[in-house]
């Protein structure tokens, strides 16, 4: 983990560019060679990411995916989640699949995705992620494993005014910490959907929650230990990095109120944490 500052190789993914019509041409031309060394025509694995009104930030997720290093056969599917922006401008101009979803909500965009992914293996991105190079390799090890279901990987946040790295970085041993004492009892909780994957055929025997609530991951992943095991990537490798917008949001601009706000949370939770979930209905049952 990078304690002090981000890692250099971020850099070169730090576009400067506020829309579509700022994106040069130059830069589709170099991420659509990277994506076609890249993409096969019958992927083993589909990286499905679900976006809405992220005409800028997708171009930043793709082009970092566009570097995988992997001989896995690998497609790259992008559901545009009913957005009023030009991103589906942007997605036109790279050399990715995409596919449109009327119904908003990250359960609807999900569902899509597994849909119309042609993999055996579906790992989950987000459109304001950034994809380390051994990301796919790392999360493929884990969930190519005999009897495992689903993979959970990591992320750690790129520092921003506010939020510097030294202190996200003692969040992140935190969360981690946190993501191992889940673990025992109840895995799926850290399943979330900027660092994912199962298998596919299971994925279409559930199916995601069809409305707008957060935790849509975890639904899927709680359903998905009935017929295997999940896992845990820790290989800091597949570690992804994101912006700090959720912080700020969660701590309307303070990190130090968006921990306490995390931390009461978390709290309230420990009471049942090393009690594993009853079997129930996740497609209407309420977040706790």
């Amino acid at each position: 983990m990078n304690l002090l500052k981000a890692p250099r190789w971020l850099s070169q993914f730090n576009f400067p560019y506020e829309s579509f019509e700022t994106i040069p041409p130059s830069v589709f031309e170099t991420i659509n060679q990277n994506l076609d060394k890249l993409q096969h025509p019958e992927p083993l694995v589909s990286i499905v990411i679900p976006a809405w009104n992220e005409e800028v930030n997708i171009l930043r997720s793709i082009a970092s995916l566009a570097k995988l290093k992997t001989t896995i056969p690998v497609e790259i599917l992008v559901v545009n989640n009913n957005s009023t922006d030009q991103m589906q401008k942007t997605l036109d101009q790279l050399h990715v699949r995409s596919v449109f979803q009327p119904i908003q909500g990250w359960g609807p965009a999900r569902q899509m995705g597994l849909e119309q992914a042609r993999g055996k293996y579906l790992l989950t991105a987000d459109a304001d992620g950034i994809y380390p190079p051994e990301w796919l390799n790392e999360m493929m090890a884990v969930l190519q494993q005999p009897g495992v279901v689903c993979a959970c990987g990591r992320y750690s946040f790129i520092p921003s005014p506010g939020f510097p790295r030294w202190v996200l970085t003692l969040h992140e041993t935190l969360k981690d910490c946190l993501a191992d004492a889940r673990h025992l009892k109840r895995p799926y909780l850290n399943a979330y959907g900027i660092s994912n994957g199962y298998v596919r055929e299971y994925g279409l025997k559930i199916g995601y929650v069809m409305r707008k609530v957060r935790g849509e991951d975890g639904r899927m992943c709680f359903d998905m230990m009935q017929y295997g095991k999940v896992k845990q990537v820790r290989s800091a490798k597949a570690r992804v990095w994101t912006g700090t917008r959720t912080l700020e949001k969660d701590g309307n601009g303070s990190y130090f109120r968006a921990l306490w706000i995390k931390v009461g949370i978390e709290l309230r939770r420990l009471t049942w944490l090393f009690v594993a979930q009853q079997p129930h209905d996740t497609k209407t049952s309420l977040n706790e």
